[in-house]
Protein backbone atom coordinates (compact mmCIF):
# COMPACT_ATOMS: atom_id res chain seq x y z
CA UNK A 1 0.00 0.00 0.00
CA UNK A 2 2.89 2.49 0.56
CA UNK A 3 4.16 1.61 -3.18
CA UNK A 4 0.71 2.56 -4.51
CA UNK A 5 0.51 5.83 -2.35
CA UNK A 6 4.14 6.62 -3.22
CA UNK A 7 3.24 6.29 -6.91
CA UNK A 8 0.28 8.10 -6.81
CA UNK A 9 1.80 10.88 -5.30
CA UNK A 10 4.49 10.89 -7.48
CA UNK A 11 2.34 11.06 -10.69
CA UNK A 12 0.20 13.80 -8.98
CA UNK A 13 3.53 15.89 -9.14
CA UNK A 14 4.66 14.57 -12.09
CA UNK A 15 1.77 15.96 -13.78
CA UNK A 16 1.80 19.32 -11.96
CA UNK A 17 4.88 19.94 -13.20
CA UNK A 18 3.93 19.19 -16.49
CA UNK A 19 0.89 21.53 -16.85
CA UNK A 20 2.67 24.46 -15.42
CA UNK A 21 4.95 23.91 -18.19
CA UNK A 22 2.15 23.76 -20.67
CA UNK A 23 0.95 27.15 -19.26
CA UNK A 24 4.66 29.17 -18.68
CA UNK A 25 6.38 27.88 -21.62
CA UNK A 26 6.06 29.16 -25.20
CA UNK A 27 5.49 26.05 -27.22
CA UNK A 28 3.49 24.52 -24.14
CA UNK A 29 0.34 24.56 -26.06
CA UNK A 30 1.78 23.77 -29.70
CA UNK A 31 3.34 21.00 -27.99
CA UNK A 32 0.17 18.99 -26.73
CA UNK A 33 -1.36 19.84 -30.25
CA UNK A 34 1.09 17.63 -32.21
CA UNK A 35 0.26 14.95 -30.09
CA UNK A 36 -3.21 13.08 -31.10
CA UNK A 37 -3.98 11.73 -28.18
CA UNK A 38 -4.17 15.32 -26.63
CA UNK A 39 -5.39 16.73 -30.15
CA UNK A 40 -8.21 14.46 -30.02
CA UNK A 41 -9.36 15.20 -26.30
CA UNK A 42 -9.41 18.40 -26.55
CA UNK A 43 -11.64 18.43 -29.81
CA UNK A 44 -13.77 16.09 -28.03
CA UNK A 45 -14.29 18.59 -24.80
CA UNK A 46 -14.87 21.12 -27.11
CA UNK A 47 -17.19 19.64 -28.93
CA UNK A 48 -19.30 18.81 -25.84
CA UNK A 49 -18.46 22.00 -24.64
CA UNK A 50 -20.38 23.80 -27.78
CA UNK A 51 -23.15 21.47 -27.93
CA UNK A 52 -23.99 22.08 -24.22
CA UNK A 53 -23.43 25.59 -24.19
CA UNK A 54 -25.60 25.97 -27.51
CA UNK A 55 -28.34 23.54 -25.75
CA UNK A 56 -28.57 25.91 -23.05
CA UNK A 57 -28.62 29.21 -25.39
CA UNK A 58 -31.20 27.39 -27.72
CA UNK A 59 -33.89 26.64 -24.73
CA UNK A 60 -33.30 29.82 -23.18
CA UNK A 61 -34.25 31.39 -26.74
CA UNK A 62 -36.70 29.21 -26.99
CA UNK A 63 -38.32 29.51 -23.65
CA UNK A 64 -38.73 33.62 -24.67
CA UNK A 65 -40.25 32.97 -28.02
CA UNK A 66 -42.86 29.86 -27.05
CA UNK A 67 -45.75 29.57 -25.02
CA UNK A 68 -44.42 26.69 -22.31
CA UNK A 69 -46.95 23.84 -23.69
CA UNK A 70 -44.71 24.04 -26.82
CA UNK A 71 -41.40 24.03 -24.78
CA UNK A 72 -42.54 21.38 -23.10
CA UNK A 73 -43.88 19.33 -25.95
CA UNK A 74 -40.87 19.81 -28.26
CA UNK A 75 -38.32 18.69 -25.39
CA UNK A 76 -40.28 15.63 -24.53
CA UNK A 77 -40.39 14.82 -28.70
CA UNK A 78 -36.33 15.23 -28.87
CA UNK A 79 -35.75 13.47 -25.38
CA UNK A 80 -37.71 10.61 -27.00
CA UNK A 81 -35.52 10.43 -29.62
CA UNK A 82 -32.18 10.73 -27.90
CA UNK A 83 -34.32 7.31 -25.99
CA UNK A 84 -34.71 5.53 -29.06
CA UNK A 85 -31.28 6.78 -30.40
CA UNK A 86 -29.89 5.29 -27.45
CA UNK A 87 -31.27 1.63 -27.98
CA UNK A 88 -30.51 2.05 -31.67
CA UNK A 89 -26.98 1.56 -31.25
CA UNK A 90 -26.51 -1.42 -30.42
CA UNK A 91 -23.16 -1.03 -29.47
CA UNK A 92 -22.02 -0.50 -32.99
CA UNK A 93 -20.24 3.24 -31.87
CA UNK A 94 -17.60 1.07 -29.97
CA UNK A 95 -17.16 -1.37 -32.20
CA UNK A 96 -16.72 1.44 -35.50
CA UNK A 97 -13.67 2.55 -33.29
CA UNK A 98 -12.25 -0.35 -32.14
CA UNK A 99 -12.36 -2.07 -35.77
CA UNK A 100 -11.81 1.20 -38.10
CA UNK A 101 -7.90 1.91 -37.48
CA UNK A 102 -7.01 -1.24 -38.68
CA UNK A 103 -9.83 -2.22 -41.31
CA UNK A 104 -7.74 -1.34 -43.99
CA UNK A 105 -9.52 -1.55 -47.44
CA UNK A 106 -12.24 -2.31 -45.17
CA UNK A 107 -13.12 0.61 -44.06
CA UNK A 108 -15.59 1.73 -46.21
CA UNK A 109 -17.62 -1.71 -45.40
CA UNK A 110 -17.33 -1.33 -42.07
CA UNK A 111 -18.69 2.40 -41.49
CA UNK A 112 -21.33 1.95 -44.34
CA UNK A 113 -22.49 -1.08 -42.12
CA UNK A 114 -22.48 0.28 -39.14
CA UNK A 115 -24.26 3.08 -40.63
CA UNK A 116 -26.91 1.33 -42.30
CA UNK A 117 -27.59 -1.19 -39.57
CA UNK A 118 -28.20 1.27 -36.66
CA UNK A 119 -30.33 3.20 -39.27
CA UNK A 120 -32.34 1.04 -40.11
CA UNK A 121 -32.50 -0.27 -36.18
CA UNK A 122 -33.82 3.21 -35.62
CA UNK A 123 -36.63 3.19 -37.93
CA UNK A 124 -37.75 -0.05 -36.43
CA UNK A 125 -37.38 1.40 -32.55
CA UNK A 126 -39.26 4.17 -33.46
CA UNK A 127 -41.85 2.60 -34.77
CA UNK A 128 -42.31 0.57 -32.30
CA UNK A 129 -41.88 3.37 -30.12
CA UNK A 130 -44.59 5.34 -32.13
CA UNK A 131 -47.12 2.40 -31.69
CA UNK A 132 -46.89 2.20 -28.07
CA UNK A 133 -47.02 5.58 -27.18
CA UNK A 134 -50.55 5.27 -25.55
CA UNK A 135 -48.89 2.63 -23.26
CA UNK A 136 -45.86 4.59 -22.19
CA UNK A 137 -46.30 7.93 -23.42
CA UNK A 138 -50.36 9.19 -23.77
CA UNK A 139 -48.58 12.82 -23.43
CA UNK A 140 -46.91 12.53 -27.08
CA UNK A 141 -50.07 10.79 -28.81
CA UNK A 142 -49.65 14.65 -30.53
CA UNK A 143 -46.85 12.90 -32.57
CA UNK A 144 -49.34 10.40 -34.42
CA UNK A 145 -51.64 12.87 -35.22
CA UNK A 146 -50.27 14.18 -37.91
CA UNK A 147 -48.14 12.40 -40.82
CA UNK A 148 -45.66 15.02 -40.99
CA UNK A 149 -45.07 14.90 -37.35
CA UNK A 150 -44.67 11.00 -37.40
CA UNK A 151 -42.82 10.59 -40.42
CA UNK A 152 -40.06 13.34 -39.08
CA UNK A 153 -40.17 12.07 -35.86
CA UNK A 154 -38.81 8.42 -37.38
CA UNK A 155 -36.66 10.32 -39.71
CA UNK A 156 -34.43 12.24 -37.55
CA UNK A 157 -34.41 9.22 -35.22
CA UNK A 158 -32.61 7.43 -38.01
CA UNK A 159 -30.79 11.18 -38.82
CA UNK A 160 -29.92 11.68 -35.39
CA UNK A 161 -28.26 8.21 -34.35
CA UNK A 162 -26.03 8.47 -37.64
CA UNK A 163 -24.70 11.78 -36.29
CA UNK A 164 -23.35 10.27 -33.25
CA UNK A 165 -21.57 7.68 -35.84
CA UNK A 166 -20.47 10.49 -37.64
CA UNK A 167 -18.60 11.71 -34.36
CA UNK A 168 -17.50 8.19 -33.89
CA UNK A 169 -15.44 8.11 -37.31
CA UNK A 170 -13.73 11.52 -36.78
CA UNK A 171 -12.71 10.09 -33.24
CA UNK A 172 -11.65 6.65 -34.63
CA UNK A 173 -9.29 8.44 -37.51
CA UNK A 174 -8.10 10.87 -34.61
CA UNK A 175 -9.67 13.85 -36.39
CA UNK A 176 -11.83 15.24 -33.90
CA UNK A 177 -11.50 18.43 -35.30
CA UNK A 178 -14.37 17.83 -37.58
CA UNK A 179 -16.34 16.22 -34.53
CA UNK A 180 -16.02 20.08 -33.52
CA UNK A 181 -16.89 22.06 -36.88
CA UNK A 182 -20.03 19.09 -36.69
CA UNK A 183 -21.39 19.91 -33.63
CA UNK A 184 -20.81 23.93 -34.23
CA UNK A 185 -22.62 23.40 -37.00
CA UNK A 186 -25.47 21.80 -35.52
CA UNK A 187 -25.50 24.02 -32.51
CA UNK A 188 -25.72 27.17 -34.96
CA UNK A 189 -27.99 26.27 -37.54
CA UNK A 190 -30.93 25.49 -34.54
CA UNK A 191 -31.41 28.88 -34.01
CA UNK A 192 -32.07 30.57 -37.29
CA UNK A 193 -35.15 28.77 -37.86
CA UNK A 194 -36.50 29.01 -34.10
CA UNK A 195 -37.16 32.53 -34.55
CA UNK A 196 -38.57 32.56 -37.98
CA UNK A 197 -40.62 29.43 -37.21
CA UNK A 198 -42.00 31.39 -33.96
CA UNK A 199 -44.18 33.14 -36.45
CA UNK A 200 -45.07 30.90 -39.04
CA UNK A 201 -44.84 27.51 -37.46
CA UNK A 202 -45.75 28.11 -33.63
CA UNK A 203 -46.90 25.15 -32.36
CA UNK A 204 -43.76 23.03 -33.53
CA UNK A 205 -41.51 25.45 -34.38
CA UNK A 206 -38.93 24.44 -31.60
CA UNK A 207 -39.27 20.88 -32.89
CA UNK A 208 -38.67 21.44 -36.22
CA UNK A 209 -35.77 23.78 -35.83
CA UNK A 210 -33.75 21.36 -33.84
CA UNK A 211 -34.49 18.43 -36.53
CA UNK A 212 -33.04 20.66 -39.39
CA UNK A 213 -30.25 21.19 -37.62
CA UNK A 214 -30.09 17.59 -37.22
CA UNK A 215 -30.49 16.93 -41.37
CA UNK A 216 -27.94 19.60 -42.23
CA UNK A 217 -25.54 18.93 -39.98
CA UNK A 218 -25.72 15.33 -40.84
CA UNK A 219 -25.89 15.48 -44.14
CA UNK A 220 -22.49 18.23 -44.06
CA UNK A 221 -20.72 15.44 -42.10
CA UNK A 222 -21.50 12.16 -44.53
CA UNK A 223 -21.18 14.09 -47.54
CA UNK A 224 -18.56 16.14 -47.31
CA UNK A 225 -16.43 15.80 -44.18
CA UNK A 226 -15.99 11.43 -44.23
CA UNK A 227 -14.84 11.87 -48.70
CA UNK A 228 -11.99 14.28 -47.08
CA UNK A 229 -10.68 12.21 -43.96
CA UNK A 230 -11.38 8.68 -45.45
CA UNK A 231 -9.89 8.45 -49.42
CA UNK A 232 -13.06 7.19 -51.66
CA UNK A 233 -15.52 6.87 -49.42
CA UNK A 234 -19.06 7.19 -50.86
CA UNK A 235 -22.55 6.27 -48.69
CA UNK A 236 -24.11 3.06 -49.41
CA UNK A 237 -27.04 1.40 -47.69
CA UNK A 238 -25.36 -2.34 -47.91
CA UNK A 239 -24.70 -4.44 -44.92
CA UNK A 240 -21.51 -6.78 -45.01
CA UNK A 241 -22.42 -10.19 -43.33
CA UNK A 242 -19.21 -10.07 -42.43
CA UNK A 243 -18.36 -6.80 -40.78
CA UNK A 244 -21.26 -7.85 -38.32
CA UNK A 245 -20.09 -11.16 -37.69
CA UNK A 246 -16.28 -9.85 -36.75
CA UNK A 247 -18.07 -7.10 -34.33
CA UNK A 248 -21.09 -8.94 -33.16
CA UNK A 249 -19.54 -9.87 -29.98
CA UNK A 250 -17.88 -7.35 -28.94
CA UNK A 251 -20.51 -4.54 -29.68
CA UNK A 252 -22.96 -6.12 -27.67
CA UNK A 253 -21.43 -6.84 -24.85
CA UNK A 254 -20.01 -2.46 -25.14
CA UNK A 255 -24.55 -2.49 -25.84
CA UNK A 256 -24.88 -4.16 -22.51
CA UNK A 257 -22.36 -2.31 -20.62
CA UNK A 258 -23.33 1.45 -21.91
CA UNK A 259 -27.17 0.41 -21.02
CA UNK A 260 -25.92 -0.41 -17.54
CA UNK A 261 -23.87 2.63 -17.27
CA UNK A 262 -26.74 5.22 -17.98
CA UNK A 263 -28.95 3.40 -15.55
CA UNK A 264 -27.98 5.64 -13.14
CA UNK A 265 -28.73 8.52 -15.04
CA UNK A 266 -32.05 7.90 -16.44
CA UNK A 267 -33.18 6.31 -13.36
CA UNK A 268 -32.27 8.52 -10.26
CA UNK A 269 -34.77 11.34 -11.25
CA UNK A 270 -37.49 9.11 -11.37
CA UNK A 271 -36.55 7.83 -7.79
CA UNK A 272 -36.32 11.00 -6.42
CA UNK A 273 -39.52 12.43 -7.58
CA UNK A 274 -41.70 9.64 -6.42
CA UNK A 275 -39.78 8.89 -3.05
CA UNK A 276 -39.03 13.38 -2.32
CA UNK A 277 -41.73 14.35 -4.59
CA UNK A 278 -41.12 17.01 -8.17
CA UNK A 279 -39.86 19.89 -5.95
CA UNK A 280 -36.86 17.52 -4.22
CA UNK A 281 -36.55 16.05 -7.78
CA UNK A 282 -36.01 19.94 -9.39
CA UNK A 283 -33.08 20.28 -6.75
CA UNK A 284 -31.89 17.15 -8.15
CA UNK A 285 -32.06 17.62 -11.56
CA UNK A 286 -30.27 21.36 -11.77
CA UNK A 287 -28.00 20.14 -9.58
CA UNK A 288 -26.93 17.03 -11.37
CA UNK A 289 -27.00 18.96 -14.36
CA UNK A 290 -24.42 21.75 -13.21
CA UNK A 291 -22.34 19.19 -11.82
CA UNK A 292 -22.18 17.01 -14.51
CA UNK A 293 -20.59 19.14 -17.08
CA UNK A 294 -17.17 18.49 -15.81
CA UNK A 295 -17.89 14.59 -16.30
CA UNK A 296 -17.25 15.28 -20.55
CA UNK A 297 -14.00 15.49 -19.50
CA UNK A 298 -13.14 12.23 -18.93
CA UNK A 299 -15.96 10.93 -21.21
CA UNK A 300 -13.56 12.98 -24.11
CA UNK A 301 -10.23 11.83 -23.09
CA UNK A 302 -11.08 8.25 -22.74
CA UNK A 303 -12.57 7.70 -26.14
CA UNK A 304 -9.69 9.59 -27.46
CA UNK A 305 -7.70 6.66 -25.67
CA UNK A 306 -9.75 3.94 -27.21
CA UNK A 307 -9.30 5.40 -30.99
CA UNK A 308 -4.99 5.68 -29.96
CA UNK A 309 -5.18 1.97 -28.41
CA UNK A 310 -7.25 0.96 -31.46
CA UNK A 311 -4.60 2.15 -34.22
CA UNK A 312 -1.81 0.65 -32.10
CA UNK A 313 -2.70 -1.96 -29.29
CA UNK A 314 1.21 -2.81 -28.13
CA UNK A 315 1.77 1.14 -27.64
CA UNK A 316 -1.74 1.47 -25.51
CA UNK A 317 0.01 1.16 -21.86
CA UNK A 318 2.08 3.93 -22.96
CA UNK A 319 -1.01 6.29 -23.95
CA UNK A 320 -2.92 5.50 -20.51
CA UNK A 321 -0.69 7.58 -18.56
CA UNK A 322 -0.63 10.59 -21.07
CA UNK A 323 -4.53 10.05 -21.10
CA UNK A 324 -4.52 10.08 -16.61
CA UNK A 325 -2.39 13.18 -17.31
CA UNK A 326 -4.48 15.54 -19.84
CA UNK A 327 -7.71 14.49 -17.50
CA UNK A 328 -6.24 15.77 -14.74
CA UNK A 329 -4.75 18.97 -16.31
CA UNK A 330 -8.52 19.74 -17.41
CA UNK A 331 -10.50 18.73 -14.78
CA UNK A 332 -8.84 20.03 -11.74
CA UNK A 333 -9.23 24.27 -12.91
CA UNK A 334 -13.34 23.48 -13.88
CA UNK A 335 -13.54 21.09 -10.52
CA UNK A 336 -12.00 24.05 -8.25
CA UNK A 337 -14.46 26.11 -10.12
CA UNK A 338 -17.56 24.07 -9.33
CA UNK A 339 -16.74 23.58 -5.86
CA UNK A 340 -15.46 27.65 -4.91
CA UNK A 341 -18.55 29.04 -7.15
CA UNK A 342 -21.43 26.26 -7.63
CA UNK A 343 -23.76 28.19 -5.66
CA UNK A 344 -23.21 31.43 -7.27
CA UNK A 345 -23.62 29.44 -10.98
CA UNK A 346 -26.70 28.31 -9.02
CA UNK A 347 -27.78 31.45 -8.97
CA UNK A 348 -28.57 31.82 -12.63
CA UNK A 349 -31.72 29.38 -11.74
CA UNK A 350 -32.70 31.52 -8.77
CA UNK A 351 -31.37 32.01 -5.02
CA UNK A 352 -33.67 28.66 -4.12
CA UNK A 353 -32.19 26.68 -6.42
CA UNK A 354 -28.78 28.37 -4.73
CA UNK A 355 -30.00 27.26 -1.20
CA UNK A 356 -31.15 23.88 -1.78
CA UNK A 357 -28.27 22.50 -4.33
CA UNK A 358 -25.21 23.46 -3.44
CA UNK A 359 -23.99 20.79 -0.91
CA UNK A 360 -25.16 18.43 -3.78
CA UNK A 361 -22.68 19.92 -5.99
CA UNK A 362 -19.89 19.57 -3.81
CA UNK A 363 -20.88 15.32 -3.72
CA UNK A 364 -21.18 15.27 -7.07
CA UNK A 365 -18.54 17.20 -8.69
CA UNK A 366 -15.41 15.60 -7.07
CA UNK A 367 -16.54 12.12 -8.41
CA UNK A 368 -15.29 13.00 -11.66
CA UNK A 369 -11.73 12.12 -9.79
CA UNK A 370 -12.75 7.82 -9.65
CA UNK A 371 -14.93 8.69 -12.98
CA UNK A 372 -12.05 9.18 -14.70
CA UNK A 373 -10.39 6.67 -13.54
CA UNK A 374 -13.13 4.21 -14.50
CA UNK A 375 -13.82 5.62 -17.83
CA UNK A 376 -9.95 4.85 -18.43
CA UNK A 377 -10.20 1.38 -17.05
CA UNK A 378 -13.22 0.90 -19.68
CA UNK A 379 -11.00 2.11 -22.64
CA UNK A 380 -8.34 -0.22 -21.93
CA UNK A 381 -10.66 -3.19 -21.45
CA UNK A 382 -12.19 -2.42 -25.02
CA UNK A 383 -8.94 -2.24 -26.75
CA UNK A 384 -8.07 -5.47 -25.26
CA UNK A 385 -11.39 -6.85 -26.12
CA UNK A 386 -11.79 -7.77 -22.83
CA UNK A 387 -15.51 -6.82 -22.03
CA UNK A 388 -16.19 -8.87 -18.83
CA UNK A 389 -14.66 -6.81 -16.35
CA UNK A 390 -15.81 -3.50 -18.29
CA UNK A 391 -19.42 -4.75 -18.11
CA UNK A 392 -18.90 -6.55 -14.65
CA UNK A 393 -17.60 -2.46 -13.81
CA UNK A 394 -21.18 -1.15 -14.92
CA UNK A 395 -23.10 -3.38 -13.10
CA UNK A 396 -21.33 -2.89 -10.00
CA UNK A 397 -21.92 0.84 -10.33
CA UNK A 398 -25.35 1.06 -11.40
CA UNK A 399 -26.40 -1.47 -8.53
CA UNK A 400 -24.36 0.59 -5.41
CA UNK A 401 -25.36 4.01 -7.13
CA UNK A 402 -29.28 3.07 -7.23
CA UNK A 403 -29.55 0.61 -4.66
CA UNK A 404 -27.72 2.72 -1.97
CA UNK A 405 -29.80 5.74 -3.01
CA UNK A 406 -32.71 4.29 -2.59
CA UNK A 407 -31.54 3.44 1.02
CA UNK A 408 -29.99 6.96 1.60
CA UNK A 409 -33.12 8.90 0.15
CA UNK A 410 -35.66 9.42 2.73
CA UNK A 411 -33.42 10.25 5.34
CA UNK A 412 -30.96 12.07 3.61
CA UNK A 413 -33.14 13.60 1.00
CA UNK A 414 -31.63 14.21 -2.41
CA UNK A 415 -28.30 14.43 -1.03
CA UNK A 416 -28.83 10.69 -0.54
CA UNK A 417 -28.56 10.04 -4.53
CA UNK A 418 -25.17 12.25 -4.29
CA UNK A 419 -23.68 10.32 -1.68
CA UNK A 420 -24.93 6.76 -3.72
CA UNK A 421 -23.42 8.13 -6.93
CA UNK A 422 -19.88 8.91 -5.31
CA UNK A 423 -19.77 5.80 -3.60
CA UNK A 424 -20.85 3.71 -6.66
CA UNK A 425 -18.00 5.49 -8.59
CA UNK A 426 -15.30 5.07 -5.73
CA UNK A 427 -15.86 1.65 -5.12
CA UNK A 428 -15.22 0.70 -8.71
CA UNK A 429 -11.91 3.11 -8.74
CA UNK A 430 -10.95 1.08 -6.29
CA UNK A 431 -10.88 -2.05 -8.18
CA UNK A 432 -9.48 -0.43 -10.99
CA UNK A 433 -6.60 0.49 -9.07
CA UNK A 434 -6.44 -3.29 -7.62
CA UNK A 435 -6.75 -4.83 -11.07
CA UNK A 436 -4.36 -2.35 -12.75
CA UNK A 437 -1.23 -1.86 -9.70
CA UNK A 438 -1.85 -4.93 -7.37
CA UNK A 439 -3.35 -7.81 -9.18
CA UNK A 440 -0.45 -9.92 -10.37
CA UNK A 441 0.82 -8.60 -13.65
CA UNK A 442 -0.17 -5.09 -12.71
CA UNK A 443 3.36 -4.19 -11.87
CA UNK A 444 4.22 -5.19 -15.51
CA UNK A 445 1.80 -3.03 -16.80
CA UNK A 446 2.67 -0.16 -15.10
CA UNK A 447 6.91 -0.66 -15.74
CA UNK A 448 5.66 -0.78 -19.23
CA UNK A 449 3.57 2.82 -19.21
CA UNK A 450 6.27 4.54 -16.99
CA UNK A 451 9.02 3.58 -19.97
Amino acid sequence: MAVLLAKIIAFGKETLTDARQIIITRNGVKSLYQVSLYRNAVYLVAYSAVNSLTGVLFWIAAARLYNTESVGLASAVIAAIGFVMIFSCLGLDYGLIRFLPNAGSRGNDIINTCFATTGLTAVILAGIFLAGLGVWSPALLVIRDSPVFLISFIILTAAFTLSGFTIQVFTARRRAGYALTQGIVFGLTRFVPLFFLAFAFYSFGIYVSWGIAVLVSTIIAVFWFLPRIIKGYRPSLRIKKAVLADMFRFSLANFAGSILWTLPVVVLPLMVVNILGAEQNAYFYIGWSVASIIFIIPVATSQSLFAEGSHNQEKASQEVRKCLKISFVLIIPVLIILLALGDKILWLFGQVYSDNTTRLIWIIAPSVIPLSINYIYLSIKRIEKRMKSAVALSAFVAAVALGLSYILLPDMGILGAGVAWLAGQAGAALFVVWDLLIKKGGAKRVSESEA
